[in-house]
């Protein structure tokens, strides 16, 4: 069987993604997060990247180091919470940061993986999302440096609607809990949310999987991406999972 889309290690796999790269990222919270994939941008260093991912990590895990380490220009993100260096590098002028809601951001993802260039959606009509406004990036004396623009609506049988436009990126990044050598994907529980609609919107997609089977291993049935949407993989075994929140009380005696 041809391994053509196989890598040997996540090095070579992100090698070629250059410094000023748009990066689609795949994960849930800490679910599902393509971590090696990302470690190995860390190590060689890319910066002015420009991200698309439902979050941003926190602060010492996922794209949370990308972060820390100054590397990433620019964030459209649906959930920016848990991560004091995200608030930090906005409120300070550092990161402009597009807002848009989850589910805008999903089939924005979606959209432009399946060559839709632009959707109306009733999300945000009549608030900052459709309106404009809403800070994109301060200066560092705390005023609106950019700010979104309005958005063109259009009203369909009596519902207002705004038109808002796909997601396409240079580099998409994924985890998948097992992939075949051809890129045929299956994702575990939320980790499909997301990781499933950035694989479709990346011109390369590179995917680390914990479990790397022959084709024809996977049930077709089963099969939640199909390998059309992947050109690179890596095998990177069992990944490192984080409880995003630890809730705990002291012991009773």
């Amino acid at each position: 069987m041809s391994h053509h889309k196989v890598h040997d290690d996540v090095g070579s796999a992100v090698a070629d993604i250059p410094d000023g790269a748009t990066l689609a990222v795949g994960g849930f919270g800490l679910c599902g997060i393509p971590d090696q994939l990302i470690a190995g941008l860390d190590a060689r260093g890319v910066t002015d990247l420009e991200v698309f991912s439902n979050n941003c990590g926190v602060d010492d895990f996922g794209l949370g180091i990308l972060l820390g380490a100054g590397r990433i220009r620019r964030v459209t993100a649906s959930y920016v919470g848990e991560n004091k260096e995200f608030a930090r590098q906005y409120l300070a002028g550092e990161l402009e940061v597009e807002l848009t809601p989850q589910g805008t951001l999903a089939e924005r993802l979606r959209a432009g993986g399946v060559g839709i260039p632009a959707f109306y959606t009733p999300a945000g009509v009549g608030t900052p999302v459709s309106e404009g406004g809403m800070p994109w990036r301060y200066a560092a004396d705390g005023s609106i440096a950019i700010a979104s623009p309005p958005k063109e609506t259009r009203e369909f049988d009596g519902t207002e609607y705004v038109l808002e436009q796909s997601i396409k990126a240079d580099f998409a990044l994924v985890h998948a809990a097992v992939g075949d050598t051809e890129g045929n994907l299956v994702f575990n529980k939320a980790a499909l949310n997301f990781n499933s609609l950035v694989a479709m919107c990346g011109a390369v997609t590179i995917v680390q999987v914990e479990e790397l089977v022959e084709p024809g291993d996977l049930d077709p049935a089963s099969v939640h991406l199909p390998g059309i949407f992947v050109q690179r993989i890596v095998h990177t075994g069992p990944q490192d999972k984080r409880i995003e929140k630890r809730t705990v009380r002291e012991a009773q005696s």
